[in-house]
């Protein structure tokens, strides 16, 4: 499945819908367009990870990257993911305490 990726606003947040399977060959898509949002206002960047089928290592560096590189720009970076398979990557590594992980957009939002 190909990767998808949409922007959208609510509030002073921007959301960027990711769909498909992040992997080797996607990543640098989903890296270079989070870097693009954080250069425009790295204010606060909720990445929604709910439609996303396949997450490999080289996805969860991105989104380390990405998340360093928010808080270097004074801004912060946020995940939205309500798949189990997902979220244990996330528990197995250690990184559930390092990024905020809400299981929806509006929980996100309201966080």
């Amino acid at each position: 499945m190909d990767l998808t990726l949409t922007t959208r606003a609510i509030g002073d947040r921007t959301v960027l819908d990711v769909a498909g399977e992040v992997d080797v060959y996607s990543a640098p898509t989903l890296r270079d367009r989070i870097a693009e949002l954080l250069e425009a206002s790295p204010a606060a960047l909720l990445v929604n990870l709910c439609e996303v089928t396949f997450l490999d290592s080289t996805g969860i560096g991105i989104l380390v990257a990405s998340l360093n590189r928010a808080v270097q720009l004074g801004g912060s970076l946020s995940l939205v993911c309500d798949h189990e398979r997902i979220l244990k990557l996330f528990r197995i590594t250690g990184l559930d305490a390092v990024f905020t992980i809400q299981p929806t957009v509006e929980d996100a939002i309201s966080s």
